[in-house]
């Protein structure tokens, strides 16, 4: 690759690929500059186009772009879904198409197990992660046999120090694992609370068996509001542009 993208490090098996891309590569300009993915943010179709064009010719299989809602809906690529299907989450048991989600501040989450089997990608802001995306997610792994030694990939996202929410959303994950208390610290804003996202997820996957979990560790480097140079931002730029995550078999 040419472009400055991601690859994950994390023991995925030979015939397993993924990346994460970055707003490097690309032909869009202004607050969607270079490589902007989503079709939804009034950036030029023409430019969204040959992006997406670019970053298939790069892995060599499509990515099939979803319509996401913040919910937990998944759908198999294996069966004919095309970009716009509604849903936050995909997987995949062929290689014939590459699980993608876009993002710009929610969490990207990519799954594989030990043997390459399935492939899976889910969006997780805290709504669909407090509505249990990466628990319906891991759960389609579970029809397999040998799904054991499911691992993850957290990728970049709005980070702990940027995260600033209102009481509800810290109950609401509490109302569900009184653990993820520890999640959150108080802001500066009376009434508000900054949200560790990475870790949120983290502990909702080692509660449902996933302990192979590697990527955003809720470091700075991560963070998509203070990387602005590298990843795009709806809570830091209001209009953005949109940086995916794929995984795929070969």
């Amino acid at each position: 690759m040419t472009a400055q993208w991601l690859e994950p490090e994390w023991p995925a098996p030979s015939n397993v690929r993924a990346l994460c891309t970055t707003r490097d590569g690309g032909v869009s300009t202004g607050r969607h500059g270079s490589l902007n993915l989503g079709d939804h943010v009034a950036d030029d179709a023409a430019h969204v186009a040959e992006n997406r064009r670019r970053v298939q010719q790069a892995i060599g299989t499509q990515p099939v772009f979803l319509q996401q809602v913040h919910g937990t809906g998944l759908v198999s690529l294996d069966d004919a879904v095309h970009d716009g299907t509604v849903a936050d989450a995909c997987t995949a048991t062929t290689a014939a198409r590459a699980c993608t989600v876009m993002v710009a501040d929610c969490l990207p989450v990519l799954f594989t197990d030990a043997r390459g089997h399935r492939v899976a990608a889910a969006h997780a802001g805290w709504r669909g992660l407090a509505g249990g995306v990466l628990e319906q997610t891991v759960r389609v792994f579970a029809q397999d046999d040998g799904a054991a030694h499911l691992m993850a990939w957290l990728g970049p996202c709005i980070g702990p120090k940027a995260f600033e929410v209102g009481a509800e959303v810290k109950a609401a994950f509490e109302a569900q694992s009184p653990g993820a208390a520890s999640c959150f610290t108080p802001a500066a804003a009376e009434g508000k609370w900054l949200a560790d996202l990475p870790a949120l997820a983290r502990q909702r996957l080692r509660a449902v068996g996933v302990g192979s979990l590697y990527g955003n560790d809720s470091g700075d480097a991560w963070c998509t509001v203070t990387q602005s140079s590298r990843f795009f931002s709806h809570r830091r730029d209001g209009v953005s542009g949109r940086f995916a995550a794929l995984v795929w078999k070969v």
